[in-house]
């Protein structure tokens, strides 16, 4: 559906190559430093409705003070499902340099009252090829091709990407050629910001992709494009699609009932 094609074509392909010692792999790896990313959606069960507003707001606060503690080592955006898919509430997406402080915040979050009326729906895990996010205001970088201030959009649309077998054993320039038709009807909708990121081995998925927009009609028309493209056949699962819209992490709860 989206294109996984790098923007850093030649750094990908000196990646598959056997480095020659292990110095020289410390250098590349050096050049291309990468983050994971995670997607996770949460469902509130039946039982946290029957709970008072005292016990309620309690356990919100407890929540969003455990997510607030983890912003100085990970950038984290929220979003609300309420009312738009029925297998999740609200969403955490989560970037980070290393993969513990993603799971030391989720180790504290199981310890949180509102643990017990919460359930994981869904998690897509990923990693980019570069550093590719930073935080809004980021001195050390201004926005570019390179560096991407995520959570900049209203509208966040979350989905995985399985290709066939069939989509790898076509030759490296017909695959491309087949990206570039994507990249070009990308190209009309410059409301749509498109993130990729990496699966392959890490997740069922071997691409996460997520667009932000403003503009959920342009998204939708976008798609429609993209499914009639000759990429589009070598697509083996693009789903659970899962349309989300940003809001704080109070929001989401209070959304909860």
């Amino acid at each position: 559906m989206g294109t996984e094609r790098d923007q850093t074509n030649n750094s990908t392909r000196s990646s598959l190559r056997l480095a020659p010692n292990v110095e020289d792999l410390e250098e590349h790896k050096s050049k291309l430093p990468r983050q994971f990313v995670n997607f996770t959606f949460y469902r509130a069960r039946p039982e946290w409705r029957m709970l008072d507003d005292g016990a309620k707001c309690q356990s919100k606060q407890g929540f969003i003070e455990t997510v607030e503690n983890f912003r100085r080592q990970l950038l984290i955006h929220t979003y609300s499902t309420v009312g738009l898919r029925t297998s999740a509430d609200f969403m955490i997406w989560r970037i980070g340099s290393d993969l513990e402080p993603m799971q030391e915040m989720t180790g504290r979050l199981n310890q949180t009252a509102m643990a017990k009326y919460l359930e994981a729906t869904q998690s897509f895990l990923s990693m980019t090829k570069r550093s590719m996010y930073i935080e809004e205001g980021c001195p050390e970088h201004a926005e570019d091709r390179v560096h991407i201030v995520p959570g900049q959009s209203d509208y966040l649309f979350v989905c995985p990407l399985l290709r066939t077998r069939e989509w790898y054993s076509r030759p490296q320039e017909q695959r491309h050629e087949m990206l570039d038709e994507n990249v070009r009807i990308g190209s009309k909708y410059r409301s749509v910001k498109l993130h990729t990121t990496y699966s392959f081995g890490l997740d069922d998925q071997e691409f996460v992709v997520a667009f932000e927009t403003n503009s959920p009609s342009d998204f939708l028309d976008l798609i429609q494009e993209l499914r009639e493209t000759k990429a589009s056949c070598f697509t083996l699962r693009d789903t659970p699609m899962f349309t989300c819209r940003q809001r704080t992490l109070a929001e989401c709860l209070d959304a909860l009932g």
